[in-house]
């Protein structure tokens, strides 16, 4: 089966696409590269294009003919999303109307996207599951809700199946050691940590001692990005088999405070790491805790890589190597 996977050169597409390739897909990347990394495509069937521009997507769908499509070319930062909403609404929510439309003109069914815990907002309760509310406090959430009801009516009026995995805190990197976070800038905890560490950033900062947690910093639930990507191609198998949309959780059900982490890296690496506190930055909730009950029942979803200790080695291991 060919299978399109847009914003493959990124960190999650990435893997995902490794997993792909493992169970025998034929994975053809869509990216444009504002984010993505040509490092990470490694000899990879790579198509160079914008989401934005409907007539190629239109050009790569007529050529290829696609089984499914996995989604997750995305801007993904929160605190630019409060700065330059535009900039969000259109990326995330047009360029995906473009990838819908064209699936709906060339009769592709089945769609995987990469949505976040960011579409509940401040929990009214944890651990978090599939039908808590849903109220996001920041533009970056608000295009992943507003995405996930474009897909409800696109079920209704179209008929075009989707599982849609809302992520907590993907982490770590690719165990074999070929891929790992590029990002830039960097904006995720544990490898601004690592290269605070390893001489790259000037200072490591914390947003926030003062949430109501047992140490003050906000508590996160972390995934390893393997075991994630391996959640996909669960979902696109299942999404094949049974022709009904779904919505999933991917967590661990195991939050870590921001100080558990440092502390975690710490032991790893064997290094003291110095940080400066301040404040919370606009839209951070003090915890974001799954439950991943339904992923691991309907999924059959065993998380392998998910302790908190090999997600920071595993990065560890990738970072150190990028710097040599």
């Amino acid at each position: 089966m060919r299978i399109l996977v847009t914003g493959g050169a990124g960190y999650i597409g990435s893997h995902t696409v490794k997993e792909l390739e493992k169970q025998n897909y034929e994975v053809i990347i869509f990216d444009n590269l504002s984010t993505g990394r040509k490092e990470l495509v490694k000899g990879k069937k790579l198509i160079i294009g914008d989401l934005k521009n409907l007539d190629e997507v239109r050009e790569v769908f007529r050529k290829y003919k696609f089984d499914a499509v996995m989604h997750f070319a995305s801007l993904i930062q929160v605190g630019e999303s409060y700065k330059n909403p535009l900039k969000y609404y259109r990326e995330n929510i047009l360029n995906s109307l473009n990838l819908l439309q064209t699936m709906v003109e060339e009769g592709v069914n089945y769609f995987i996207f990469s949505s976040s815990a960011a579409v509940y907002g401040i929990p009214k309760f944890t651990p978090i599951s599939e039908d808590h509310p849903l109220n996001p406090v920041n533009p970056y959430g608000e295009t992943k809700f507003f995405i996930e009801k474009m897909l409800q009516n696109f079920d209704r009026a179209y008929g075009l199946k989707y599982v849609s995995l809302r992520y907590f805190n993907a982490a770590g990197a690719d165990p074999d050691g070929e891929l790992g976070e590029l990002h830039e800038p960097e904006t995720h905890l544990i490898p601004n940590i690592l290269l605070f560490l390893l001489g790259k950033k000037e200072r490591f900062e914390i947003y926030g001692n003062d949430f109501p947690t047992p140490d003050g910093t906000a508590i996160r639930d972390y995934i390893h990005v393997t075991d994630l990507a391996r959640a996909h191609v669960l979902a696109l198998k299942k999404l094949f088999k049974t022709k009904k949309s779904e919505v999933f959780n991917l967590g661990v059900k195991k939050g870590h405070s921001v100080l558990e982490v440092v502390k975690e890296v710490e032991k790893v690496t064997g290094k003291k790491v110095e940080y400066t506190i301040k404040p919370r930055r606009e839209g951070d909730v003090p915890i974001l805790i799954a439950s991943e009950e339904r992923a691991r029942k309907e999924l059959n979803w065993k998380p392998q890589y998910s302790d908190l200790k090999t997600i920071i080695q595993t990065a560890w291991n990738w970072h150190r190597k990028q710097v040599i």
